[in-house]
């Protein structure tokens, strides 16, 4: 196995820098899945760090998933494609964001559907009456970047509405990976006014509680939106 080739890490927040570089080596695959990593003594070397600093951040990637150890035979990557969860799309778009964007819209559209026909049929008065703020809040966003802000607030406000927790863990991750890269993706929002008509009809239909409205409405949203970003043409 060829060994990475690695710059070492200054002092300062010395851990978390480690924490970032290895994980970004192993979803690289410069420590193949299956693979041991170096012996502690060598790892730290080869980083520039302390032994006990290259504890504490394999720890930390072991709480992950990315790795585990193994008493008396190592540590050893795991295949994180097969045993992490969504908590890792963070980190997988910071690193590998075009391998992953496809996909991630995707379960946006279809997610992001879901959510709004349960949050339809769920929602509270006080959360309606939210939602409808929200979208004045993007309608005046005074910025690009706080447009997007206010539109997450929407989606979060849509997907506590929903009363699923595990879709509402979801929309949590999917947030978290467009947080990321937020600023590649500022296209549909630079009109925070067009950015808010387009949100209205969503958001209408969920504060009707009409569900199979809120899910037509949340997919041609969706639909709209990732052209706007991809810079598709429209048909």
């Amino acid at each position: 196995m060829d060994e990475p080739l690695v710059q070492p890490i200054s002092r300062q927040g010395v851990v978390d820098a480690l924490v970032a570089r290895l994980r970004a080596d192993v979803l690289a695959e410069r420590y193949p899945p299956g693979a041991y990593l170096p012996p502690e003594r060598d790892l730290a070397a080869r980083y520039g760090v302390t032994r006990t600093s290259l504890k504490h951040a394999l720890v930390r990637l072991v709480e992950t998933g990315l790795l585990e150890t193994r008493h008396g035979v190592g540590t050893r990557v795991r295949d994180y494609k097969r045993d992490a969860g969504a908590d890792l799309l963070p980190f997988l778009v910071a690193e590998a964001g075009p391998d992953w964007l496809a996909e991630i819209f995707q379960a946006r559209r279809e997610i992001g559907a879901l959510v709004a026909a349960a949050a339809a049929e769920h929602a509270t008065a006080a959360q309606r009456e939210h939602l409808r703020t929200l979208v004045d809040d993007v309608r005046a966003a005074p910025t690009t970047d706080v447009a997007q802000q206010a539109e997450c607030a929407v989606h979060r406000t849509l997907a506590a509405a929903c009363r699923n927790r595990v879709y509402a863990l979801l929309v949590n991750s999917l947030l978290r990976a467009y947080d990321e890269v937020r600023h590649l993706f500022a296209a549909p929002f630079a009109d925070p006014v067009a950015a808010a008509a387009r949100l209205a009809g969503l958001v209408a239909a969920v504060a009707a509680g009409d569900r199979r409205a809120a899910h037509a409405a949340a997919e041609a949203y969706y639909v709209e939106t990732e052209r706007l970003m991809l810079a598709q043409p429209a048909e």
